[in-house]
């Protein structure tokens, strides 16, 4: 009987210092890896197409793809939003850099 209790205690003692170490590992979290996915844009679709101020979340979102936009632009489904005057003022609004490779004439 008290080898039971001893072998259910160390087990216990086991999967709690593992939970642990397993909360120190996530804290340490490695920064996320972007990569260009054009969906992501769909989340500023409403503020590019009217006057609505673009979401925290549109911001984020277009902040994550900043350097995706010039491969974006030529996406058949979303490439062309970005071509629309509506998504430079998104771009402003959410202090994301306008590329070059988009300038083109009002």
């Amino acid at each position: 009987m008290e080898n039971s209790v001893f072998t259910v205690l160390s087990v216990m003692m086991l999967l709690l210092l593992g939970t642990r170490h397993l909360q120190r590992v996530e804290a340490l979290q490695l920064p996320t890896i972007s990569w260009c996915d054009p969906v992501e844009l769909s989340w500023c679709l409403q503020a590019i197409v009217s006057t609505i101020p673009p979401t925290a979340k549109c911001c984020k979102k277009l902040k994550g793809q900043e350097s995706c936009l010039c491969t974006e632009m030529g996406d058949p489904t979303f490439g062309g939003y970005i071509k629309l005057p509506g998504f430079k003022n998104v771009c402003s609004t959410c202090n994301v850099t306008f590329p070059d490779c988009l300038q083109f004439s009002d």
